[in-house]
């Protein structure tokens, strides 16, 4: 069987969560069917990225396509129009566009991964013309596509509600998180790398969000700032400006030291798993998530949690991680206090349930139930 996966879409290190489910459940599936055929349709800014990592497979192949994704109208204008050129002459069985979007045709069946709704539950969250272009893109992609792949229950009753979709098509497979995470980094060198990225030696509140209003990050600095006399922690905030970040820079103002908020972005994996696992706590505070992989990755770092109950958070979390009121920022900041004064005992018993929970998800079952839609797809007549 010769699979076709459509990575136009992917600009490294710039979305986020697709990202990681690209690259970890395409690395699972090639372990596991090493009988298949993978062709990538790659984009300028990924075909590097994409070579190094899947270059080493004989069974993968590369066609790349004259195109910056930054140019975001480009590149649907190409993956609508340029695109199924590619595919009919590859010869592909099947292509899979693992991004919201595909072609409106091919000579092939498609199956697409629509991770989420959320330009249509947060609208502010895009501006007027790309939520149109949105909404039009993934509806095509919903009556295109033989199956459609959902990244929780959560996320698939929001595509059932407001892309039209037939509910016979639409599949919800979980995420999970590298199982790295949970590697114990030494002391010494998770102080080496600290001293690298953060200016304080002082303990820390982690949270890991670019700065799109359903984020909420402002929420966090608000609740952060009532607690700061009461506590040595610095807030790190690890994310990119995005549209939520004139609400985000107000909540800034409004603290007694800012100097007490450290920015970072563009981490590597070492830094990352060094930042989780050096954190008195991880707050997540969004209102709307089609997953919630940070949270995930957390409770394999180790770390408490605290997030909200929106979205699918609470099919990641379950009972292992402690929520709070999303809208109330002084409940925030009581819960952030008694989480930071657990005795050693009590974080210990979250940690390690969390732990044994987030073990749970793994991508080899994300593969291989993504496979399995794949290959039904690829049968199914009609």
């Amino acid at each position: 069987m010769k699979i076709g996966v459509n990575t136009l879409f992917l600009i490294p290190g710039e979305v986020g969560g697709t990202e990681t489910y690209l690259r970890e459940v395409l690395l699972a599936m090639a372990k596991l069917s090493a009988d298949i055929e993978w062709v990538l349709f790659t984009n300028r800014e990924n075909d590097n990225c994409l070579r190094r990592i899947f270059g080493p497979f004989p069974h993968f192949s590369f066609h790349p396509l004259p195109l910056r994704a930054t140019n975001r109208y480009a590149r649907i204008v190409r993956e609508q129009i340029d695109l199924p050129f590619r595919v009919a002459n590859s010869h592909v069985d099947l292509l899979w566009s693992p991004g919201y979007t595909a072609p409106f045709y091919v000579p092939c069946p498609q199956v697409v991964t629509i991770p989420d709704m959320q330009y249509r539950r947060y609208p502010e969250d895009l501006t007027p013309l790309a939520r149109i272009v949105t909404d039009i893109l993934v509806r095509v992609a919903a009556r295109s596509c033989r199956r459609i792949i959902a990244i929780s229950e959560f996320s698939r009753s929001e595509i059932l509600t407001f892309a039209s979709a037939r509910e016979d098509c639409v599949h919800a497979i979980s995420l999970a998180a590298d199982p790295a995470f949970a590697y114990p980094i030494p002391k010494d060198i998770r102080r080496q790398r600290l001293d690298k990225l953060l200016t304080s030696e002082k303990p820390y509140i982690l949270c890991i969000a670019n700065t799109y209003p359903h984020k909420n990050v402002h929420t966090l600095i608000d609740a952060f700032g009532r607690i700061m006399d009461k506590i040595p922690h610095q807030l790190v905030l690890v994310g990119k400006p995005r549209l939520g970040e004139p609400e985000v820079q107000s909540a800034l103002q409004g603290l007694d030291d800012s100097s007490r908020v450290e920015r970072l972005s563009r981490l590597d994996d070492e830094d990352l798993f060094t930042l989780y696992q050096s954190a008195d706590l991880f707050v997540f505070p969004s209102l709307y998530e089609g997953f919630g992989l940070p949270v995930l990755e957390a409770m394999m770092s180790g770390v408490p949690v605290l997030t909200t109950k929106c979205g699918s958070i609470p099919e990641v979390g379950g009972k292992a991680v402690c929520y709070f009121d999303h809208a109330d920022a002084a409940d925030l900041a009581r819960q952030m206090l008694q989480i930071l004064s657990w005795t050693e005992q009590v974080r210990k018993s979250w940690v390690t349930n969390a732990r044994m929970h987030a073990r749970r998800f793994s991508w080899e079952h994300t593969a291989a139930k993504t496979m399995d839609c794949l290959k039904e797809a690829s049968n199914v007549r009609g």
